[in-house]
């Protein structure tokens, strides 16, 4: 009988190049999280390299000292190639490839391929399609090389299974395309954001850093069965999931897709529609990983992003999640939130007093009534039960006498 040989895919290793342009920036964190992206596409980090220049160099992104220590240390451990901590001009990846002689990547090719493996939903697919092209469009010159070469890997996935010899023309086609099935979407899109107006349900959209535990929660408060995985962007599809209060209000529960720093403005374009979820929220809900170090930076990151999308004047709550996992008690501050609460979503700790924030947030956008109904008017208590928050019911001579709080729209309506 023949043997029997186990054959696994050979696991890409990788050389972590990052620039230093000043003492105030974080390129050592990037380089950590740089790693932790290689190890979510599946990759494993040899080494990371930081080199300090006044300014990224325009030809070659490392100066040509560097590029030479590079080389040598990657003949040394038999390295794949090289993931450089920047997105790349065409040029610059030209360059480098030349002067290399083996692979090059940049931190957008990486999380585009990260996006590709997890997009499990139509929408989803097509958003990584359609940021995957456009910047593969633009960069059809300076990625000759690169195109021609065998094999797949990293950088490959997606649309880079299909030849990518196509020219701009067949690719500007293909974008075309792209941009209509997700123009359909969104109008789909827009009419279930309607329809819950029309309903009048709060919406509460959860935004937050990857891997900061959104995930985690939603499955908590409403058993959505997401994907809960210690990895960069384990969830990518948006879900809502309704969740009904203590008070027996209801209200939907929105994830959304996890900001990172250096976020690709191409993802950005194309998951514009799902990541504007937070746009239509009458709720932030802002979770936060308390465990990591680089916390700052982190919410300082989710807060741009939030920006670049016109997603402002909302009401925030922070919730610092991880409380179950620190060694020691931690004094976080965040003074563009309007509530803080520390939780754990693994343990459930405190969950009761996040919900009890998000509630006490709701009721202070109702009016507060206390009237009797007549028994002919029976039928605006249904109305005040589905909208409102029934405080007090009883039965009198002359009515119902109703205490609740309820929406100014219903109130109007009453």
């Amino acid at each position: 009988m023949a043997d029997l040989y186990e054959i696994k895919d050979e696991v890409e290793r990788f050389i972590l190049v990052g620039v230093s342009v000043s003492e105030d920036d974080d390129t050592e964190a990037s380089l950590d999280e740089l790693e932790k992206l290689a190890d979510t596409a599946g990759a494993a980090t040899l080494a990371k390299v930081i080199q300090n220049r006044e300014n990224i160099h325009p030809g070659t992104y490392i100066g040509k000292g560097k590029i030479e220590e590079v080389k040598q240390l990657a003949m040394e451990l038999d390295a794949t190639g090289i993931i450089c901590d920047d997105e790349l001009s065409p040029a610059q990846l030209r360059n480098l490839e030349d002067a290399l002689q083996m692979k090059v990547l940049d931190r957008t090719v990486l999380i585009l391929d990260i996006f590709a493996n997890h997009a499990t939903t139509k929408e989803g697919k097509i958003q990584v399609e359609l940021a995957q092209l456009r910047y593969r469009s633009s960069r059809l010159v300076g990625l000759r090389n690169s195109l021609s070469r065998l094999g797949g890997g990293i950088g490959t996935r997606g649309p880079g299974e299909k030849k990518l010899e196509v020219d701009r023309r067949l690719i500007k086609d293909r974008i075309s395309q792209l941009r209509q099935e997700l123009a359909d979407i969104e109008k789909n899109r827009q009419t279930a954001r309607n329809l819950r107006s029309k309903n009048m349900v709060p919406v509460v959209a959860i935004v937050g850093y990857t891997n900061a535990g959104k995930s985690t929660l939603l499955n908590y408060l409403t058993d959505a069965g997401v994907l809960e995985e210690d990895k960069l962007f384990a969830t990518l599809d948006p879900t809502t999931r309704k969740l009904t209060l203590e008070s027996g209000q209801q209200i939907l529960l929105t994830d959304t897709v996890g900001f990172i720093r250096k976020l690709p403005h191409h993802l950005i374009e194309a998951f514009r529609s799902t990541l504007e979820e937070a746009k239509y929220a009458d709720i932030i809900l802002h979770v936060v990983d308390s465990s990591n170090a680089d916390v700052y930076q982190q919410m300082h990151t989710v807060y741009s992003t939030l920006a670049k999308l016109g997603i402002q004047d909302k009401t925030i709550v922070t919730a610092f999640n991880k409380q179950d996992i620190l060694d020691e008690e931690q004094i976080l501050k965040d003074f563009r939130a309007d509530y803080t609460v520390k939780i754990s979503a693994r343990t459930g700790n405190n969950i009761d007093v996040l919900l009890e924030t998000i509630e006490k947030i709701l009721n202070e956008r109702k009016i507060l009534i206390e009237r009797v109904f007549s028994y002919q008017e029976a039928g605006k208590i249904q109305v005040i039960r589905k909208y409102g928050q029934l405080l007090e019911e009883e039965y009198q001579q002359e009515g119902i006498f109703i205490k609740a709080y309820v929406p100014k729209e219903v109130y109007q309506s009453l």
